[in-house]
């Protein structure tokens, strides 16, 4: 069967400021130090499983000109703009009728465009799984995470380690992010993986669900799929797509459906979700600090330093971050990296629009 992918690129990456912005967010940025972007990782990850001309954006429509620059080789029809932001499940579901106007029916692969993998051949390896798993029946297959701490900012997935179909588990169900004490007791069962919002299904399949489960999105995108390629495309795509309510494919679907199943991913991964995230994927010095630019340090310790081409000189610091451009500096302690996204607020209550 054929295989399709729908890259989701409309995030606007907040905990990433003030590198991140609203014209230039997370996904668009190089953070590897190889100088390719996270967008353009994401893409070349896949390549040996899925063919150019059958990879689909999906972003806001802010951001086209973005993707065109950064993925020449994506075909213009399938960078899907879309007019407002309406979480994952309207999102999918414009990719799936996209490709099933394509194609009678394909594997599609649901992948975010910011995250890190390290081992590509596995993560390739296990997403083959998935297709496998995908192709064999009406199957929802998700990608899990095994779990090496316990981390409070995931949701989980609890499976059921007696039912196995090939590689992968049958789901028991969703959860919440939890409290630390939670999360330390799903760490011991050994029965829980973090939910990585990467997903393997047949289109048919998914549009079969949203009709059962969300048949307001559904009869919606029909009526959007009816138009694709006419001269109305734009307007209903306005019309409909503004209409939908905000929902995550997890709630609209993946918490109600059967037939559900997840592939534990040991590959490497990383959300990139914060600033943090660059003290794991970047390599420290001696002192622990992730330094990039013109940065000299003095009794310093574990900080994450950002700089462009201003020097940056720290004396006796320890576990904090500095990110350092051309208009704004935030300097961040590091346990409060989750707050970043509160400037942002700040920013909009006093109409500091340049600086968001």
């Amino acid at each position: 069967m054929k295989k399709t992918a729908l890259i989701m690129a409309g995030g606007r990456g907040e905990r990433f400021w003030p590198k991140s912005r609203k014209n230039l967010p997370k996904q668009f940025l190089s953070l590897t130090g190889d100088g390719k972007t996270m967008i353009q990782l994401t893409v070349e990850r896949i390549l040996p499983l899925v063919d150019m001309e059958d990879i689909y954006i999906a972003t806001n429509r802010d951001y086209k000109a973005l993707v065109q620059e950064q993925l020449p080789n994506i075909p213009d029809e399938n960078i899907l703009c879309e007019p407002i932001g309406r979480n994952t499940a309207p999102c999918i579901g414009l990719g799936a009728i996209h490709i099933s106007k394509k194609y009678e029916d394909a594997i599609m692969m649901v992948l975010p465009s910011d995250h890190l993998i390290k081992y590509n051949q596995m993560f390739v390896n296990t997403l083959k799984q998935g297709c496998e798993l995908a192709e064999k029946g009406a199957n929802l297959v998700t990608i899990g995470i095994t779990p090496d701490y316990p981390e409070t900012g995931y949701g989980y997935i609890k499976f059921l380690p007696e039912q196995m179909d090939g590689h992968a588990y049958a789901v028991d169900r969703f959860v919440e992010k939890p409290s630390l004490e939670v999360a330390k007791e799903y760490l011991a069962t050994e029965q829980y993986l973090w939910n990585s919002g990467m997903f393997v299904w047949k289109v048919s399949t998914i549009l079969d669900n949203l009709k059962q489960f969300m048949p307001d999105i559904y009869n919606g995108l029909q009526v959007i799929r009816s138009s694709i390629g006419t001269d109305d495309e734009e307007t209903v795509l306005e019309t409909e797509f503004t209409a939908f309510p905000s929902e995550s494919i997890d709630y609209g679907i993946m918490e109600k459906a059967t037939n559900i199943y997840i592939l534990p991913g040991t590959f490497g991964w990383d959300d990139v979700g914060s600033w943090l995230a660059v003290g794991r994927i970047r390599k420290s010095n001696e002192q622990g600090n992730v330094v990039n630019g013109n940065i000299i340090t003095v009794n310093t310790k574990n900080c994450i330093i950002e700089g462009t081409g201003k020097l940056i000189a720290t004396v006796g610091l320890e576990d904090l971050i500095i990110v350092d451009t051309e208009d704004a500096t935030l300097i961040c302690e590091k346990n409060s990296a989750g707050d970043i996204k509160k400037v942002l607020e700040n920013l909009k209550i006093c109409n500091r629009d340049e600086y968001i």
